[in-house]
Order: C-alpha cells, then structure tokens, then sequence
C-alpha cells in the first residue's frame, strides 16, 4: 500500500520507537538492570529515573515552542483543547469564540459553549477579526494549520484581537508542530505526537506563563499537579525523540514537502485545488474534480491510502464542515479527496500513487 494519509497520522520514526524501547522493559535482575517500566511518581531509584525520562522529553518538545511556557503532557491533542476550552472558560468568563474550520475536537466544544463562530474566506483563510465578535476577558481558538485542507490561519491577527480585549488566544498546532513556525502570540497550544512521527496516544498543552489555567483530571496531582494519571515514560520519550529529530530536520522535511507538492501539482492539472495554494502546508493537498465521486475513488484505488477530509469523520457520509465553511458546492465537496505525505514519502511512492488515483478517476468516466 501507497501510504499518502499524513494527516491522519504519521508513520512511527525508527528513533522514536528505539526511544521508547528503554522504557518498556522489565527489570534484567541477572545484569543488574532494573528496566524501564517503572512510575515516574515513585521515589526510589528506577522511579526516578523514568521521571528523569519525562523531563528530557518535556524540554525536547518545549523546545519548538515558544519561550515563558510550561508544558503539560496529555493523551493527546483531544484532550489538550477540551482542557483549554472547557476550564479555560470557567478561568475567562467573558464567552469564546472559535474559527468555523477548528478540528471537530475544539468545534464541539465551542458549540457546547455557545462561542461566536468565526467565518473563513473561500480559500479557507479566516477573515480578519472582527472586533464585535471577539470576547471580553475570554477565549478565542484559531487553529494554525486546517488539517483538512492545510491553510494557514492568521494566528498573530487573532491573538492581537484577543489580547486587545484581554481575552486569550488558543492555537491547535497539531498540524503545524514541526513543520510551521508557532507564532508567539498564543496562550494556550496543543499539540499530537502521533502527526510527528511520534506514538498515538500522548499529546500535550503549552500553558504561557501567568495563564491561570484550572486542572482538567483530578486525582494524584501528576503533571506538575495539573493533569493527574500516571505518565507514561515510553510514550513521552518517544514524543520527544519525534520533536528532536523534527527540530533537527525542520529544513530538509520542509524541502522534501515543497518538491513533492510540485509533483503533484504537474500531475494533476485538471484537478481543481481547495484552498489557497500559498497560504498553506504543502505537504496537504485537498483536490477536487467534476464528475469525481470521492468515496468510490477510494474504493476503485484501495491500494492507496488517502482520505476525504478529517479521519474523525471520513466514515460519516457527511460533507465537510471546512469545504461548507469555505462555500464549496455539496456536489464539489463530494468530489474532493485529501492527500498527504510527508518524511517517508518517496517521489515514485507519490507518482505511482497517483497514477492509481488517476486511473480510478478514469473508471468514472473522468478522463
């Protein structure tokens, strides 16, 4: 199988995995190695050690963050933005608002606290804030890359509305971490391991500093007393190793997107792209073709992975709630697929691939 689905997740790296390792064994009792399973929240020595485990990976993922924040680990980027929504609205009363677009994690929590939903433009970049629509002392969500058609959102604009009327901005930056500089302007950031080639499972909350942010899960005090269940040393380790080897290869992982967008750009002519094509992550491509049926393009090209939009929601039968947003035809949003790739994805796996998606098309009599 083509695996071209990076938005939905992205494979394990090698490192990541060999990091994680270390902290699943059992003890070695004949080599004196007592193993890395133990509980952080243990103070004897093995505890200790995976503690240590914890924080070396904490500071591996702060460092793609901006600076005068802690950061919380979380199982995953779902829990992170109900976190800052739901007791970020009992900290910052004043209401929510939220860009139309948001991941279906921050949206419905923005409908269940009836935020003023903020609209998007036809090529799936926010409008400018307007001041009416922006709370007093609370919280604004603005996404940084849409993981369904990959724009960038204009999260500094969003953060300068929200601060001008003392409210704080939260960013998802699942799609973004490792691949996008993270503005400075936010106040609350979550973020997934599992879209940087780290393990499911883990994700965290960068809090700034001075946000008085109120626990979500009570219980033992874990995470700096702020998210308690025991932490898993493995998962953390290996979000970590996922940010380091980000970080290193930010450059190359960049480069590497940039020239497969361009393949797909030259292969795919008659497709009409969703979005803007400079205000985006091109390693996201979200096309569609008149007279293209997007749900049996899949079946038709099975050995290829690829989706119709979010993975939260591809099994629904629903139109997209982004391409609805944008303004996008039922029948238009219908013909649409998304495609993704990433670090693993090799030049000939991308062509082969849609070589196959364009054979299939074919199938439906679209030539």
């Amino acid at each position: 199988m083509i695996y071209l689905d990076y938005q939905a997740t992205t494979p394990l790296a090698p490192e990541a995995r060999a990091a994680m390792l270390r902290w699943l064994a059992g003890p070695d009792e004949g080599a004196g190695d007592p193993g890395g399973f133990a509980n952080p929240s243990s103070t004897h020595k093995a505890g200790r050690a995976a503690a240590a485990a914890v924080e070396v990976a904490r500071d591996q993922v702060a460092a793609l963050l901006p600076r005068g924040g802690r950061l919380f680990f979380t199982s995953g980027a779902t829990e992170a933005l109900n976190w800052a929504l739901f007791r970020g609205a009992e900290a910052m009363p004043g209401g929510v608002a939220g860009l139309s677009i948001e991941h279906a994690a921050s949206l419905q929590c923005l409908e269940r606290l009836n935020a003023a939903i903020l609209p998007v433009g036809a090529d799936g970049v926010a409008l400018p804030p307007d001041p009416a629509l922006i709370p007093e002392n609370g919280i604004v969500a603005a996404m940084l890359v849409n993981n369904e058609v990959g724009t960038i959102q204009p999260v500094a604009d969003f953060a300068d509305a929200a601060h001008a009327k003392h409210s704080l901005l939260l960013c998802d930056a699942v799609q973004a971490y490792g691949r996008v500089a993270i503005p400075d302007g936010a106040d609350l950031i979550a973020l997934s391991a599992h879209k940087i080639h780290g393990p499911k499972g883990i994700g965290a909350l960068w809090v700034r500093d001075g946000v008085d942010l109120p626990p979500f899960m009570v219980g033992g005090a874990q995470e700096l007393g702020m998210r308690s269940g025991t932490v898993s040393p493995a998962l953390c380790a290996g979000f970590g190793a996922a940010a380091a080897l980000a970080a290193e290869r930010f450059d190359a992982d960049a480069a590497h997107a940039e020239r497969l967008w361009s393949l797909a750009m030259d292969m795919l002519p008659e497709w009409t792209l969703n979005g803007s094509a400079e205000r985006r992550y091109h390693g996201n491509l979200n096309i569609r073709r008149e007279g293209v049926n997007g749900l049996r393009l899949m079946s038709d090209a099975r050995d290829i992975a690829f989706s119709l939009g979010s993975a939260c929601g591809s099994g629904s039968g629903k139109v997209s709630h982004v391409l609805r947003a944008m303004g996008v035809a039922e029948a238009d949003a219908r013909a649409s697929i998304r495609l993704g790739w990433g670090r693993y994805t090799s030049e000939q796996a991308l062509r082969d691939g849609l070589n196959a998606i364009k054979a299939a098309a074919r199938l439906q009599g679209v030539n």
